[in-house]
């Protein structure tokens, strides 16, 4: 048996401390509080689909956890993405800054707003967008005319930077408001990973003009699918929720629609779900910590390299990841734990490499390159054994 052999064999025994015997998925939802009742209350009330009283209570609830004076609900994390860059001015034939390193879900909505993305590389020790990479390619790039920035290669606006927090590690995002800021370039926040992430005792999400949250079946908590839209400026959340009631002016009968708007708005029996959802997110934010503590502790010990946050940054640890030495090691270890029933996953494929994003500019995305031939993400769910702390 190799080192590595003895490394991942280590690992899957671990895996199987925290989450028992059988396979083990990477990250699965978790309904142990009021879900089944508040589902039942729905039904009962006949209000399942976009008008409820939940639908207000789960925006009520994400915009008081966050610290944003206004949260939006909406189907899912790609509709709210692509409202909130249409509502921070993003037009066809734009571009927009973002990282290669993420899920399609950013790019996707971004295309649908019909700009095209320029790619800047990441960090290597948050995996999200890099400030001095940004800073570096705006200087050599930029444009500024009537106050606003173009693409001095391209010619086209750049109307908008979205970086993501990645797995739910905070990136630099205040170096990255402050630059694009000199540049007069608004700020979308991916924040789809990060609801319960913090720089210093600010909510992720909270620093951009906008910002997007996903409730996906995998996330840290499940709608079972739908997003959010949050935001601090009121008339931008008064637009948000204008345009994904499909633009409807409120009259009692009547149907007139005064823009070309979408229907986006959260079901309310997908509502009732977050609902019950958030009242246990804090004790689940606990219990994720201490996982990610074990992982860390392993890592240390085995020789790997656990990616933390940056001191004076408090993740959700949605997903827990490790940094390998190479390609092949990474394959592996994917190889082995897989094959063991223990799901463990690598990081995308970078965007500029996929077809119909393979022609976009980009800034030779070295960092990005290199994580994604060595990060893997493992096991991260809360653990059943721990389930009795969600009832206190």
């Amino acid at each position: 048996m190799t080192d590595n052999d003895t490394h991942f064999a280590a690992l899957v025994d671990l895996v199987g401390t925290l989450y028992g015997g059988g396979p083990t998925p990477l990250h699965r939802p978790v309904f142990e509080g009021n879900e089944k009742q508040y589902l039942i209350d729905c039904i009962d009330s006949n209000f399942v689909s976009s008008v409820g009283a939940r639908v207000t209570e789960f925006e009520e609830r994400i915009a008081g956890f966050t610290g944003a004076r206004f949260a939006v609900a909406t189907v899912n994390g790609t509709a709210a993405l692509h409202v909130a860059l249409q509502l921070a001015g993003v037009a066809r034939g734009d571009e927009v800054i973002s990282q290669a390193l993420t899920f399609i879900a950013t790019c996707n909505a971004l295309t649908y707003a019909g700009a095209r993305p320029v790619f800047i590389d990441v960090d290597r020790d948050t995996l999200g967008l890099s400030p001095r990479a940004l800073r570096t390619w705006l200087a050599a790039n930029a444009v500024m005319r009537d106050g606003q920035a173009f693409n001095r290669a391209t010619g086209a606006r750049i109307a908008a930077c979205v970086p993501m927090h990645t797995f739910g590690l905070p990136c630099r995002i205040e170096e990255i408001v402050a630059i694009c800021d000199e540049y007069a370039i608004p700020v979308v926040e991916d924040a789809a990973e990060s609801l319960g992430s913090y720089v210093g005792e600010r909510h992720t999400g909270t620093f951009g003009r906008l910002a997007t949250l996903s409730f996906n079946g995998n996330k840290i908590i499940t709608t079972g699918g739908g997003g959010m839209i949050v935001t601090n400026d009121e008339e931008l959340a008064r637009r948000a929720k204008h345009l994904t009631t499909t633009a409807k002016i409120p009259h009692p009968y009547e149907f007139e629609h005064d823009e070309i708007g979408y229907n986006y708005r959260l079901p309310n029996v997908n509502a009732a779900l977050g609902c019950a959802q958030m009242e246990k997110l804090p004790a689940m934010l606990t219990i994720k910590a201490e996982v990610a503590q074990r992982y860390a502790a392993f890592c240390e010990q085995h020789g790997l390299r656990y990616v933390g946050a940056l001191p004076g940054m408090r993740p959700n640890f949605w997903l827990n990841a490790v940094v390998l030495d190479s390609r092949q090691a990474r394959d592996a270890l994917l190889e082995y734990t897989n094959s063991r029933g223990v799901m463990t996953r690598p990081i995308w494929r970078l965007m500029s490499s996929l077809e119909m994003f393979k022609d976009c500019q980009h800034d030779g995305l070295e960092n990005s390159r290199w994580l994604e031939d060595r990060v893997v993400n493992l096991p991260s769910s809360v653990p059943e054994s721990e389930f009795w702390r969600l009832q206190q």
